[in-house]
């Protein structure tokens, strides 16, 4: 695992190494694409610590009807939710990187297989169908759009260079962890104390 902390390079550490930062952190980011299980994974470690779980999805980007808050509202909701002294926060959003990175104790980057994430949103669908699940915003059931399917399917080629220029620029010298497996979230998990 890469561990370089210079200038301009990201730190990314090992599960083992990740559990034990999480252990003694104050403020969590989880970032990835959509179905990939970030938010999953959010809720049982705010489960487990005792965190505030914060949502983009619920608290800064959605309104009912799947209505997006206005860039500076969100802006605004973002500034006030980070203040506070702990708490994970589940999603991407990199235009937001250079405030909540700083502020933030480690970075978990899902960062699942195209296949695992298409599964994980047709399954989410299937079941909150007609519905809304407790990280989205009311009013805004669940979906699955051609054009959010090709959100996700490109998600890694579009997506993923942003992520890396992001986090090059603001995470400077903090942990960032890289899950690309159930199982690694599985061993995170159990190293916790949070699984199941």
């Amino acid at each position: 695992m890469d561990t370089n902390s210079g200038p301009n390079t990201i730190r990314y550490v090992g599960v083992a190494e990740a559990a034990d930062k999480i252990r003694v952190a104050d403020r969590i980011m989880v970032i990835g694409c959509s179905g990939g299980g970030k938010s999953t994974l959010s809720q049982k470690i705010a489960h487990r610590f005792g965190f505030s779980y914060i949502s983009i999805d619920r608290d800064i980007l959605w309104l009912p009807g799947w209505i997006q808050r206005s860039k500076e509202e969100q802006f605004v909701r973002i500034k006030a939710l980070i203040a506070g002294e702990r708490w994970i926060m589940d999603g991407t959003n990199t235009s937001t990187f250079d405030i909540r990175v700083p502020r933030s104790d480690i970075v978990i980057w899902v960062r699942m297989p195209r296949y695992v994430n298409v599964w994980g949103i047709l399954s989410r669908w299937a079941r909150h169908r007609g519905g809304t699940r407790p990280e989205m915003a009311p009013g805004c059931p669940e979906q699955v759009s051609w054009e959010f399917f090709r959100f996700v399917w490109t998600w890694e080629k579009v997506f993923a260079p942003r992520v890396i220029a992001a986090l090059t620029a603001h995470a400077g010298s903090k942990p960032v962890l890289m899950l690309k497996s159930r199982a690694e979230m599985r061993d995170l998990l159990d190293l916790l104390g949070a699984g199941a």
